[in-house]
């Protein structure tokens, strides 16, 4: 049997705009696409791919940070865009006018081409937020940000899944003492607002029972976060928890500004 390469390129990730290539030498899927359609398309040509090439858009949730340029896209290279009907329906007006076969409402599993798609629900103030685990073969991704905290469903989604993009969104005494009200202070650190970076560490702690995962530390704050102090304080819980980086677990950036290299996956 051949195998299937599966790539992944983290194109960018915070509050100013989401969006995941992952693909095979055969099939290109975007998860979240929360910039302009013109800013997406210089983003995928620095890691070599055309806007024409991508075959599907997938939705994990409503906010405009992961729809902005979706509609725009769809409409300009004819892309289908993958959601449930809650999220449909939350963000249909945002998308404006799309082709009903680029309308694409998933209820469970399905494949796309060479990549198997399986949606988990996470926690976090949308409609119906969801994760996704995407399989080429045996080798995995797994898509997991925009969480107030780690459920059971979500390790269970996650266990032995080999790279996976993981919310590390912000330091908790930054977010405490920082400049941003009261009221949005609490929405973050809620159990339907976003991780923390001692959450994210925790997370990966668990995962690492399973296997040596590669973890993409994403969506970190702009204002409450710093990359270094995400990574220290990863690294230092899973050292604490007696694990070892760079042979139990490897950590990576995620950029707000620019892509990640297009990593192999497997």
């Amino acid at each position: 049997m051949v195998k299937i390469a599966l790539h992944i390129s983290v194109l960018a990730s915070g509050s100013s705009g989401n969006s995941i290539l992952v693909s095979t030498d055969h099939h290109r899927i975007l998860v979240d696409v929360g910039l302009s359609g013109k800013r997406i398309s210089e983003l995928l040509a620095q890691v070599g791919v055309r806007g024409e090439e991508i075959d599907a858009i997938l939705i994990t949730h409503e906010h405009v940070d992961h729809i902005r340029g979706a509609g725009i896209l769809s409409r300009r290279f004819n892309i289908p865009v993958f959601a449930n009907e809650a999220t449909w329906s939350a963000m249909a007006a945002d998308l404006g006018k799309i082709t009903e076969t680029n309308c694409q409402v998933f209820a469970g599993a399905f494949s796309l081409g060479t990549l198997d798609i399986q949606p988990f629900g996470i926690p976090h103030d949308a409609a119906d937020p969801t994760g996704y685990v995407i399989r080429a073969g045996k080798d995995q991704v797994g898509i997991a940000t925009d969480m107030g905290h780690v459920t059971e469903e979500v390790l269970t989604a996650l266990r032995g899944v080999s790279h996976v993009v993981l919310e590390s969104n912000h330091d908790l005494e930054m977010l405490k003492y920082g400049r941003y009200p009261w009221s949005l202070k609490q929405r973050i650190m809620s159990e339907v607002g976003h991780l923390s970076n001692d959450d994210a560490g925790d997370c990966v702690v668990k995962l690492a029972q399973f296997c040596a995962p590669c973890i993409y530390l994403a969506h970190l704050s702009k204002d409450n976060n710093i990359p270094e102090l995400a990574y220290l304080t990863v690294k230092n819980t899973l050292e604490g928890n007696g694990l070892v980086l760079g042979k139990d677990v490897r950590l990576e950036y995620t950029f707000r500004d620019r892509p990640t290299d297009l990593f192999n996956v497997g």
